[in-house]
């Protein structure tokens, strides 16, 4: 894919039925189909009345002397203005002040205004892209595989793993690299680079391998994070092989252990296994609320864990309180209404009623260990697919068929996980106040 031009490979069935794509803020130049190798001809291209207010949908008429199941692709030259997934900031809108900035930000369906593609969790495919940039802008993508031709100016990158769309994403910048740890480097502007190395040089490996003993072989090579300008719409975003953070998290050492953690977890749940469904984005963001306090429980101790997740349940319960426990904001499964921007869906509740109800089933087993090894189980299982509900509790059921008989009560989950966690933190503060009477 060059900056203008999509391209897909697929089988044909007979009659080969149209190729239906979704696409925001596009303008089409052209669409060309034919099977491998033949030239390609021009295909018809219909772009339909918009079914919601950030998406059309674009459809192309394949050339019917298509075979079945005869190998094709399909091309389509475009154009893209004013597109949400893509930030373009002027020098001084960055920290150095030095060159112009550009990212992506894809989640939750903001990536059809970069590509035309299968927009939904549901669809994963692997991915290709050349990118052309003036000289002394370093570009980055979340591919597992990059070159440079310095003489063209051009930047190659492949994911060599099926990745929803959203997961597709890219940098350009004044950005220098950094290495702090042997697969792992921070990227940055030159003012932040000696600050964000500092703060991790050796701690992501630390957090990787403990993840790793936890859930399985880390799967996507590399885990570089780049630091993005304060422009950045969210916190953190788990890009595979590449997490972007806001800078300015940098400030605070807490958050940034916290949040980078979370985006590791993500490697395992999220991305390798990913949510179906928009209405179940809990599977992604509740198990891997789950790895990252789990994680942290490894490498920074229980205290540490428990004063988080407190401090996090509580804002939870409080919330609860104050929308009513039947609110369809509360509900750990949302109901995507039509016409509604899953991005509207994520809060609290995706994250924390998430990770209750997946504290509750490690509850339920009653051991902490057992049910990471079914976790490590499940990821095997689904790795590089996608999921709904079901599927994980059907792999629970399977690992501990001695719970099948067992009612499960999920109304009172958060408050029993939050008791739990209250009862945990209580007797970290009565050593606390052992000690300090110890002098």
């Amino acid at each position: 894919m060059d900056p203008e031009q999509a391209g897909q490979r697929a089988d044909a069935a007979a009659p080969p039925p149209p190729v239906v794509r979704v696409a925001s803020s596009l303008f089409l130049g052209s669409a060309r189909a034919a099977a491998a190798p033949e030239p390609l001809a021009r295909a018809g291209v219909t772009l339909v009345d918009p079914f919601t207010d950030y998406g059309s949908s674009l459809t192309v008429t394949l050339p019917p002397e298509l075979q079945a199941h005869q190998p094709f692709q399909v091309i389509l030259r475009y154009t893209s203005t004013d597109a949400p997934a893509i930030w373009w900031l002027d020098p001084e809108l960055t920290y150095g002040s030095a060159k112009p900035f550009v990212f992506t930000q894809g989640h939750s369906v903001c990536n059809r205004s970069f590509f035309p593609c299968f927009d939904t969790p549901a669809v994963k495919c692997t991915y290709s892209a050349v990118v052309k940039a003036p000289s002394g802008v370093q570009v980055l993508m979340s591919a597992t595989q990059s070159t440079y031709v310095e003489e063209e100016g051009v930047y190659r990158f492949h994911m060599e793993h099926p990745v929803p769309a959203y997961l597709v994403a890219l940098v350009a910048g004044d950005l220098q690299p950094a290495d702090i740890g042997p697969r792992s480097r921070v990227w940055a502007e030159p003012c932040l680079l000696p600050t964000a190395t500092s703060k991790l040089s050796g701690a992501v490996e630390q957090w990787l391998s403990a993840a790793e003993r936890l859930y399985g072989p880390y799967l996507w090579g590399r885990y570089d994070i780049v630091f993005l300008p304060p422009s950045f719409p969210i916190v953190a975003m788990e890009n595979p092989c590449l997490t972007f953070i806001i800078s300015s998290i940098l400030e605070s050492d807490e958050f940034l252990v916290i949040d980078v953690i979370h985006e590791v977890a993500h490697s395992w749940f999220g991305n390798a296994v990913t949510n179906a469904t928009w209405e179940e984005m809990w599977l992604s963001e509740g198990l891997a609320t789950y790895a990252q306090r789990r994680i942290t429980t490894e490498t920074h101790g229980a205290a540490f864990t428990c004063l988080e997740t407190a401090f996090r349940l509580d804002a939870l319960h409080r919330q609860m309180k104050l929308l009513g426990e039947d609110s369809p904001v509360s509900k750990l499964q949302v109901k995507l209404e039509p016409g509604v921007n899953p991005s509207h869906l994520m809060n609290l509740f995706t994250y924390e009623k998430g990770y209750c109800f997946v504290y509750y089933l490690s509850q339920l087993c009653g051991d902490p260990q057992r049910f990471d090894d079914f976790l490590r189980a499940y990821v095997e299982k689904y790795k590089f697919t996608s999921v709904v509900a079901q599927d994980l509790l059907d792999s629970f059921l399977a690992f501990f068929p001695e719970l099948k008989e067992q009612s499960v009560d999920c109304r009172a989950v958060p408050e029993r996980a939050l008791e739990t966690v209250q009862r945990a933190w209580g007797r970290i503060q009565e050593q606390r106040e052992v000690w300090l009477r110890a002098g």
